[in-house]
């Protein structure tokens, strides 16, 4: 609990937008310190899960436009070009496990999301 508490301590948390910028059960992408992160806001569960926006099967920025879905449990974004499925919480490829991308720590503040940085 120490280690994840000065974790915290030592991000930079950069406001995105509000939670009313935000259409439920899909995605947006935000430009974060000169990256492009997919954010999908979840209001069943007061939930945001942010990932790269970059598909690094098909070598473009398209994330945050998959249709998000349930895997055997598991919350995921299917790739709009290819249709392969990233995990939200790991960012890894269902279909590819050698695959990933970055996830990012995110929070709701208020009603501000924000995305933690270095």
């Amino acid at each position: 609990m120490e280690t994840l508490l000065k974790a915290n301590r030592n991000k930079t948390w950069v406001d995105i937008c509000d939670i009313s910028d935000l259409l439920p059960n899909s995605g947006v992408c935000a430009l974060v310190h000169g990256q492009q992160v997919a954010i999908f806001y979840f209001p069943d569960d007061n939930a945001i899960h942010a990932i790269h926006n970059y598909d690094p099967i098909a070598k473009a920025n398209v994330l945050s436009r998959g249709v998000v879905g349930d895997i055997q449990g598991e919350l995921v974004v299917a790739s709009p070009l290819y249709k392969q499925h990233f995990s939200l919480l790991t960012g890894r490829c269902l279909e590819n496990p050698d695959v990933s991308v970055a996830i990012f720590p995110n929070r709701i503040s208020g009603t501000t999301i924000q995305i933690g940085c270095r």
